[in-house]
Order: C-alpha cells, then structure tokens, then sequence
C-alpha cells in the first residue's frame, strides 16, 4: 500500500509562531495583561535578592561583637592610662575594668578571641556585646514577605488567565476546524488520508493549547528572569557578576545548538504522527479484506516502519531537548562553586558583606535556571510551531466558491422534476478530462439509469449534479434554473441519496431513519421500513426503534443499506439518485427493494447507478457511457435490439447463468 512521504523541510519557526499569536488577537488584552503579571512577578523575585542580603548582613551584624565599640574604648583606655574612670555612651568604665581589659586583650590572638571576649568586664561587655537591630529586621522581612506574596499571587492569576486563553483558543480551533470541513471541496478528502485531518483536530489542537498555556508565559517570565538578574548582578557587584556569567556562558552556546538541530525533528514528529494515525484508521477499517487477502505481515512491516520513523523523530528530539536539562544544571552548579570561592576572596578583602554571597547564591540560581527553562520553553513552542503549521494549513485550504452573491431559489415541493445536462465538461485534475460532451435532457418523473464499467464517469455525473464539483464547461439546468444560480443547500435539500456505502451513526434506529426530520412520527418511519421490507426486523429487537446501533456486527450490511434506503423514503425529496443502493442486499431482499424502488421513484425524477443491469430494466431510459461519453441511449429493450454496447454487458453478466 503506497504512503506519502513522510520527510519535511523544517517550518518557519519564527513565522509559524507569528502567524498563531495573530490568531490569538481575540485575547491580546488578556495575553497582555498576563504577560505584564508574568513580568512584574518575575521583577519582585529579581529585587527579593538584594533585600535578603540586606536582612543577612543586619543579622550578621547582630551577631558579631561592635568591633568599632571595640577599638573605640580601647584607644580611650590607652590614652586615659589608668588615669581614672572612662565614661562612654553613659556608661563608666572604672579603672579596675580597664586594668582588666589590658590584661585580657594582651591575651588575645585568633584562636581564643571568642573565649577572652566572653570574660570582658560587664561595663565594657555591655558596650560591645552584639546588638540585634529588630526594627530593621522587622522592616526588611515585611517587605521581603510582601514581594514573595505579591509574586506568587500574580503568577496565579497569570496562570488561570492563560488556562483560560489556551482552553478557548482550542475551542476556537476546533470549531473553525469543523467549519471548514464543511466547506472544503470533496476533492481535498480525496487527496487527504481520513487518518490525518483527525491527527490535526485532535493531537495538534491538544498541543497548541498545551504548550500555549505551559510554554508562552514560561518564556516571558524567565527572560524577564534571565535579563533582569544580570541588572542586578552587576548592580551588586561587577566582579561576582561576571564570574557568575562567565561560568554559564557555555549553557549559551549549548542551547542554541539544541534548538538549531532539534526544530527539524519536531517537525517531522508531527507530521509522521499524521500518517500513523491515517494509516491506523485506514487498516483498521479494512480489517477484513487485510485478514482475507492475507495481509497482515505486509500491514504489520508498513506499520512498523511508521511507527520506527515516529519512534526515532520522538527519540531524537526528546533526546536533544532532554540534553539540555542536566548540562544546565552542571552549569549552575559550576556557577555555585565559582561564586562561593570568588566570593570568599572579596570577602575576606572586605570588599563585599557576606550578604551578598547569599544575595548571589539566589541570582545564579535566577540566572542559570531560566537558560533551562528557556529552552524548554523554545522546545515546547517548536511543537507549537510544528503543529499550528499544519492546523493552519488546514484552515487555509481553498474552500468551495461563496454564494453569498446566489439568491435564486427553487423550493422542493413546486419543482417539476427537469434535468438538463448542456455540453458539461469536468476532470479532477486539470489536464485530465472525464467527462469530455455530456448532453442529456430528461423530462419530469423519468427514471434514467447509468450504466457503464468502472471509471466511465457514472458517480462523476451524480457529483456534478449535486454540486459537490464544479462544472469546467457546459452547464447542468435544474427546472430551467442553472445550478450555477442555485446554493448547495438548495440543490441538496431537492435530491435525496441512497448511496452503495451505508452510513449510519451510533445512536437509535429511529434516530438514524429521521436524520434531520425531527417531526416525522414514528408510524411514518415504520411505513417506509414496511415498504423496503425492515419493518418485521425492527419488531424483532427489544427496543424497536429505539434500539442502539453501534459498530458491532449486530446488524447486517444488508440491513444497514435497506435502513438507508428507507431513510431515502423519509427524506420525500423530488429527486433521487441511487447509486448502487442494492449492492449489498440478497436477490430476494433486492427483489423487495426494486418493488420499493418502484414506488419510491413514482412522480419523481430518479437517477439510478447500477452494475446489476437486471436492476434498471424498467428504466425509462438508459444512458450508456464509456469514457466520459454516452456512447447508447434508450430503454432496455432498444439497446438490447442495437446489440452494442449494452447487450454485451448485460449478456456476460447472464452468460454463467
């Protein structure tokens, strides 16, 4: 089974990412005033710092005797000489104590200062003893407290208010997305596995609105963070700063290395998510011919070279991001070490307070942890980028033309039933044409049967009737009213489908029969499965018509396509076009239908597409067509008389019989 190419240049990263912020314009006040909190809550971590460093040096302070008391008193006692008592700051030092402080300071050296400064006499004791300053302390740790409080209380609010950007924006998404399945022409689904358009409503959605909330604000603070801690750092002090910066300069450079080699990877994820995901769906919903064909090792072998080129891009990417945590924080710690030691030096030069090592231990921590959180960031919108890319790719698909300018419109219950096909022309690729001159006109009431092999363009003239194509030449007139001039709406509520594959949704019988015509009562509804010969089915089950249909096997292929065409019946529309609606029901059940056919196309204007040629024998009129043309007319018994083109296929579908 041919798949697509799964290999993709990368995206424009940066143009992705504008394009889906422009998306985001609906809630730029909301965007903006979070970012704003993200900021200012970041600023308060940034100033918090300096205001700790400030409460550590009051606290050293308050801890460590008043060394200027110190050599103050002691300078005056040198001077006095035991002269007599010394009053300092109203205290009075007598000559006895100042004997005794000789004797002890002459005593002193590094190794039992504390000891000596213990038996200092309680004059002087009391002079010098260390000295909290509580008011300063009281002062700096409410406003540390506050900043804390108003930092984490704006994170909050930042934080439920991009929740709920990002959750609406995904509604936002999904909802356009819906809309524009509605609108996109049938050719697209053509081209595009069933598989992949899920992926892009599902796993893309989902990761837009995750990274959005997770990664947008996550980038903002943290280089708010980042910036604002190298302000500060070089505020503080010049040298602790660029030993800080110069010890994680390398987390710079590995990062922008992660990020150029990983976008491709990110990329490729997406997309080969796309195609597992079609390729599962598309398997799986031909299990039967894949097991009876004997399948499976071919199904499993393309399966499994999806699912290692899925499992490679994950590992790859994952792997390159993952790098990027634990090297960042070696450099942190590395920036730990350099400031401690640094730090020491300059301290013991007394050209910074111990504060400011603590006040330093926290920016290297602000300024090392946004690197990582930067690239996390950078690694989650690369997957943003990667999957808006193909969100918006679907969104920007051409769609089928506009009718806001159509205002012609025929009501189903005054139309007569005339169909003119003037010299239409049509292919699905330009260059290619399938239907080459096709000319019919058919009168009211007439049942026209198409026949012809496969690829005559037989479902091609339905389509372009019912306007899911666009006509390249030639015109289809409806009542004398082109459809050129008539909305889809229109033309679709004129016709009524029975097509060759049965469609119905889980819910109930009754439900799936009077699919939009909720006023149709329940004896209507059993009088059109009487007719196609359901009817005894239904009272069979124990719910009747409100029995649930699902995806089991419950129900049979044959009784799915009689519930469809009895649902034709419902639907009463002036039109109707079967498009080899027996196909799937036995030779007796067919015989019922064609009796229900019969009735069903009465008074009304009936196409009818069939392989079995002993279904249309009652036809008013046959179009044989063969490439693109019709190439007989007549009913069934002129063209077998002609002993062309038709006889040949009705006789070798007999020939074994």
């Amino acid at each position: 089974m041919p798949r697509m190419n799964t290999t993709e240049k990368p995206k424009n990263f940066f143009g992705s990412i504008f394009k889906l912020l422009k998306e985001l314009k609906t809630w730029r006040v909301v965007l903006f005033i979070a970012l704003i909190l993200a900021i200012i809550s970041s600023i308060f971590s940034i100033i918090a710092p300096n205001r700790l460093s400030d409460l550590t040096d009051e606290i050293t302070n308050g801890i460590k005797p008043n060394t200027e008391k110190l050599e103050e008193i002691s300078t005056k006692v040198q001077n006095n000489y035991l002269r007599g008592p010394i009053v300092i700051d109203n205290t009075t030092i007598t000559v006895k104590d100042q004997q005794e402080f000789i004797t002890i300071m002459s005593n002193t050296n590094e190794d039992n200062a504390l000891k000596q400064f213990d038996k200092l006499p309680k004059s002087i004791y009391s002079l010098v003893k260390p000295k909290m300053n509580v008011d300063n302390i009281k002062h700096i740790s409410i406003i540390l407290l506050i900043l804390y409080i108003l930092g984490a209380l704006f994170n909050y609010i930042q934080g439920v208010s991009m929740a709920s950007v990002s959750n609406k924006f995904a509604k936002k998404l999904r909802t356009n997305i819906s809309t524009k399945i509605n609108n996109l022409p049938l050719n697209y689904f053509d081209n595009h596995e069933t598989g992949d358009i899920l992926s892009r409503v599902t796993n893309d959605v989902d990761a837009i609105s995750f990274n959005l909330n997770n990664s947008l604000i996550t980038l903002v603070s943290n280089l708010t963070l980042f910036l604002g801690s190298i302000v500060m750092m070089f505020y503080t002090n010049y040298i602790m700063a660029l030993t800080a910066i110069g010890s994680s300069i390398f987390g710079f450079i590995f990062m922008f290395i992660m990020l150029s080699k990983s976008q491709k990877y990110f990329n490729k994820r997406q997309k080969l998510l796309g195609d597992l995901n079609g390729y599962i769906e598309e398997t799986y919903s031909s299990h039967v011919v894949v097991k009876t064909y004997n399948g499976t090792k071919e199904t499993k072998k393309e399966f499994n070279k999806l699912n290692t080129g899925l499992y490679k891009s994950n590992m790859m990417s994952q792997f390159l991001s993952g790098m990027m945590g634990p090297f960042m924080g070696f450099i942190s710690n590395f920036g730990y070490v350099s400031v401690c030691v640094v730090g020491a030096l300059l301290v013991s030069k007394n050209t910074i307070t111990f504060g400011v090592i603590v006040a330093f231990m926290i920016y290297i921590r602000l300024f090392t942890n946004p690197l990582n959180q930067i690239a996390q960031s950078m690694t989650s919108l690369q997957s943003t980028a990667a999957a808006s890319e193909r969100v918006l790719e679907f969104l920007n698909e051409k769609e089928m033309n506009h009718q806001e300018d159509i205002t012609k419109h025929l009501d189903k219950a005054s139309a007569k039933g005339e169909i003119i096909f003037d010299h239409v022309k049509f292919g699905y690729t330009e260059g290619k044409t399938i239907i080459k001159d096709f000319s019919i006109k058919v009168n009211p009431g007439e049942k026209i049967a198409i026949v012809g092999p496969t690829g005559a363009g037989k479902t091609t003239i339905v389509n372009l009737l019912m306007k899911f194509y666009e006509i390249n030449d030639g015109d289809i007139l409806i009542d004398g009213i082109s459809i050129k001039d008539l909305s889809r709406e229109n033309i679709h509520e004129l016709f009524c489908m029975v097509l060759q594959d049965t469609w119905l949704f889980e819910g109930t019988i009754k439900d799936n029969l009077k699919y939009n015509k909720p006023n149709i009562k329940d004896e209507e509804i059993m009088e059109a499965c009487k007719i196609v010969g359901v009817d005894h089915f239904i009272k069979t089950l124990p719910n009747g018509l409100d029995e649930m249909i699902t995806d089991n096997e419950s129900i049979s292929s044959g009784q799915k396509q009689l519930f469809t065409i009895a649902r034709g019946m419902i639907e009463d529309a002036p039109f109707l076009i079967l498009d080899e609606a027996t196909s799937n029901v036995d030779t007796r059940t067919e015989e019922l239908v064609q009796k229900a056919m019969d009735k069903l196309t009465r008074n009304r204007t009936s196409f009818i597409i069939a392989h079995r040629l002993s279904t249309i024998k009652n036809a008013n009129l046959i179009l044989v067509m063969n490439e693109g043309n019709i190439i007989e007319i007549g009913n069934h018994e002129e063209l077998m008389k002609q002993n062309g083109f038709y006889a040949n296929l009705y006789n070798s579908q007999f020939s074994k019989l």
